[in-house]
């Protein structure tokens, strides 16, 4: 049994860490889809990526940013219309296929992960539509 949790231990610990993702692994992935994000079991927001780098950003309130990103020092970085400031992400492809993305402007370090994905466009009505 010791022989087994050892050699358990050994493979743990040894085992790859998952690569970060880099701008062109992103792009290639993402390009052309629209991902929907979750953290902690919950919606927490959807992303278009569109070509050039654009992108265009919603909590999933009806209202749209739009937006850039680029790489610098390995993470890939947004900057949106309404905020000149840079969030910055490092992303890895999880083994069940989808996305991992970790906020590295935040102390927290918080986290999202791919719920969906698909190649249609965010509904943007913004939040006065029929006022």
């Amino acid at each position: 049994m010791r022989v087994l949790l050892l050699f358990s231990l050994f493979f743990a610990v040894a085992a790859p860490a998952a690569a970060q993702m880099t701008a062109a692994e992103f792009d290639a992935y993402t390009r052309g889809q629209t991902f929907y994000y979750g953290a902690g079991g919950a919606p927490y927001g959807g992303e278009e990526y569109l070509d050039n780098r654009r992108v265009r950003w919603s909590f999933l309130d009806g209202q749209c940013k739009d937006g850039f990103w680029y790489d610098e020092a390995g993470m890939i970085c947004f900057v949106y219309e309404d905020n000149p400031v840079p969030q910055c992400w490092s992303f890895y492809r999880t083994g069940e296929g989808g996305l991992r993305a970790i906020f590295e402007n935040d102390p927290a370090r918080t986290s999202l992960y791919e719920a969906r994905r698909n190649e249609d466009p965010m509904i943007c009505p913004g939040p006065d539509v029929g006022v």
